[in-house]
């Protein structure tokens, strides 16, 4: 049933009370939703439209685009500079949703670099997610032909993020003895890589072994 309100339309024409930009943003989602309740457009509807116009006027008083990029920029080479998987490794990840999604989005990407690293050819490793349940990180799984590495929080407690072992082809789950790394080792997948190979004794990657990445 659809079903429409006034209270947008009279914010609209009196904003006077949504001052900054965090007010303003709940009312223009509130009433995106009346729009939705009562079969309106949001598009077209006059109450969102100065709202989101009065969204403007407040962002006036901010400081310029140009400051604004900036700021921005600086925030990136900072965020770069403390990687976010070290962040989550510290603050788990258990019974929180948003945090769990980024691990394995972020551990994913760490994990296919460490691959690269490694020197394993695409098509020659599978990398498997597992979420788990809400109280668990899950993993992130790096499965080659001679290589396992297993990325996951909480299990082995701190700086045993990364479980790591030789094994025999794809099909192979068990494999040789356990070895066990911290999450910063991860943050330098070239040293790392070194290390696992060491210590599995594989052979060092040559130069003909493919890439991942250009």
């Amino acid at each position: 049933m659809s079903y429409d309100v006034a209270f947008r339309h009279q914010q609209a024409l009196d904003p006077s009370a949504l001052s900054s930009v965090t007010t303003t943003l709940h009312a223009i989602g509130a009433a995106i939703t009346d729009c939705r309740n009562a079969g309106k457009d949001a598009e077209i509807d006059p109450a969102v439209i100065l709202l989101i116009r009065h969204l403007s006027q407040v962002c006036e008083a901010r400081p310029p685009s140009t400051l604004l990029r900036r700021e921005c920029l600086d925030a990136i080479a900072e965020i770069r500079r403390h990687p976010v998987l070290k962040t989550l490794a510290y603050r788990g990840v258990a019974y929180d949703e948003p945090a769990k999604r980024l691990f394995h989005s972020e551990g994913r990407i760490a994990v296919r670099r460490l691959a690269e690293a490694l020197g394993l050819a695409e098509g020659s490793f599978d990398v498997r997610s597992n979420k788990g349940g809400v109280a668990v990180s899950g993993e992130i799984t790096l499965h080659g032909e001679d290589i396992w590495v297993q990325l996951s929080l909480g299990l082995m407690g701190p700086d045993r993020e990364i479980l790591y072992r030789r094994v025999h082809g794809r099909s192979d789950h068990i494999g040789e003895r356990n070895h066990y790394a911290s999450i910063r080792d991860l943050m330098a997948p070239d040293r790392f890589a070194r290390k696992i190979r060491r210590d599995l004794n594989l052979a060092p990657a040559t130069p003909s072994d493919g890439r991942l990445f250009a």
